[in-house]
C-alpha cells in the first residue's frame, strides 16, 4: 500500500517552473532516490515534502493524511542536509536530543533515545564532544541520528554525501542503507550522483527540467532506459549514427559495416537513428555470434579498476571499458584492433 503520495505536484517561482506534474507513490519502508542534473527540480520536490516550499498545485499525503499545506513542524518528517546543520554550541548528545526537547519529551526518555541513536550510528563514545571535534563523515552520521531520533514518518536526505571525499562517501552510503533498512523507514534521497542512486535505492526517479523522465528499479533505469535523456545521463553511453535500418531483420549499417541489434517492441525510427551501447559491453577481439568492427585506438586511459579505450571505427568513435587485470596487455594509441559486441547489448535510439 502507498505510504507517501505526490499527486500532480507543481511548483512555480514567478514565470519559472521548477517542478511540473510530478506524480509518485512510495511504499512504506521503500528507499527512493530523485536523480538528475542541477536545476532539474529534485531539491524543490524534497522541500515541498518537508514543508519548506508550498506546492503551486497538487497534493501530498503521508499514510492517508493530507499534509500539503501543513507547516514543517507538524509533518513529523526528518531531514538531513548537505551542510550537516549541527548546532556548534551543543554537544553531540544535545544535538541528537534537540528535536525531542522541542517536543517536551521527559529527560530520561530523551537520554535513552539519544543513546539508542548513537549506538545505531556507532558513535556512542562521542556523546559529550562538540561537532568541530568530529570528522565530516561523523558529523553527517550525527545529523542522520538527529533526524531519526524523532521517529519521523518519512526521512528526507538532500545530497548528504556531496561534501565528503570519495572513500568516505562509499562507506557512509552503505551505513545509510543499513540504518534505513534496520528502521524500515520510508526514505527520499536527492542526489546527482548516479552511483549513489543506483547502489542505494529500491527505485530511482530520473528527473530533467522539472519533469519525471523515468521511474524504475536501478537495473531497469540502467539497462532499459525509456528516453534518450535517461540513456545518456545514467552511465556512459556510445551513440553512433547508423543508416539502412531494417527493423524486421534487426540490422543496420554502421561505419560501412552491417551490424545486428535487438529491436524493441513498437520501435519507431527517427530521421537520424543511432545505435546505443554501453562501453562495458564492448570487447577486444572477435567472439562467436558477436558484431565485430575493425578500428584504430585513439587513446588509452588507465582508471584503476577500468581501462577506457577510445577507438575510431571509420568516422565513428567508440569508448570501450576493459576490466583491469594484474597482467593485462593493453593496446597502444595507433594500434589496429577489433571491437565486438553481442546484438542483445545494443539498441536503437
Amino acid at each position: 500500500m502507498d505510504f507517501l503520495s505526490l499527486t500532480n505536484l507543481s511548483k512555480t517561482f514567478g514565470a519559472a517552473t521548477a517542478v511540473e506534474d510530478f506524480n509518485l507513490d512510495v511504499e512504506k519502508g521503500e528507499f527512493v532516490s530523485l536523480l538528475g542534473p542541477s536545476g532539474c527540480g529534485k531539491t524543490t520536490t524534497l522541500r515541498m515534502i518537508a514543508g519548506f516550499e508550498l506546492p503551486s498545485t497538487g497534493k501530498i499525503t503521508v499514510d492517508g493524511e493530507d499534509i500539503t499545506n501543513q507547516p514543517p513542524n507538524q509533518r513529523n518528517v526528518g531531514m538531513v542536509f548537505q551542510s550537516y546543520a549541527l548546532f556548534p554550541n551543543l554537544t553531540i548528545g544535545q544535538n541528537i536530543g534537540f528535536g525531542l526537547e522541542v517536543r517536551k519529551m521527559p529527560k530520561p526518555d530523551i537520554q535513552k533515545r539519544t543513546l539508542e541513536m548513537l549506538e545505531l550510528v556507532h558513535l556512542e563514545k562521542h556523546i559529550n564532544k562538540y561537532p568541530y571535534q568530529l570528522s565530516g563523515g561523523q558529523q553527517q552520521r550525527i545529523a542522520l541520528a538527529r533526524a531519526l531520533a524523532i521517529s519521523p514518518r518519512v526521512l528526507l536526505l538532500d545530497e548528504p554525501l556531496s561534501a565528503l571525499d570519495a572513500k568516505i562517501r562509499v562507506e557512509l552510503r552503505l551505513e545509510i542503507r543499513r540504518i534505513q533498512q534496520t528502521m524500515a523507514i520510508t526514505t527520499i534521497y536527492v542526489t546527482h550522483d548516479q552511483e549513489e542512486a543506483l547502489s542505494l535505492s529500491d527505485r530511482v526517479v530520473v528527473m530533467s527540467q522539472g519533469h519525471i523522465e523515468q521511474i524504475g528499479a536501478p537495473t531497469d533505469i540502467y539497462n532499459d532506459p525509456s528516453t534518450e535523456f535517461v540513456a545518456q545521463f545514467v552511465g556512459q553511453l556510445n551513440m553512433i549514427p547508423v543508416t539502412e535500418v531494417d527493423l524486421r531483420k534487426g540490422t543496420c549499417i554502421l561505419a560501412g559495416q552491417r551490424v545486428k541489434f535487438e529491436p524493441s517492441p513498437n520501435q519507431i525510427i527517427s530521421s537520424e537513428p543511432r545505435l546505443a551501447i554501453r562501453p562495458e559491453e564492448l570487447h577486444l577481439g572477435t567472439g562467436e555470434g558477436r558484431n565485430a568492427l575493425q578500428g584504430r585506438v585513439e587513446s588509452v586511459q588507465f582508471l584503476g579498476s577500468v581501462v577506457r579505450l577510445r577507438v575510431h571505427v571509420d568516422s565513428a568513435i567508440f569508448s570501450a571499458d576493459l576490466f583491469n587485470e594484474r597482467r593485462i596487455t593493453l593496446p597502444r594509441a595507433g594500434d589496429e584492433v577489433v571491437i565486438s559486441f553481442p546484438e542483445q547489448s545494443c539498441w536503437l535510439i
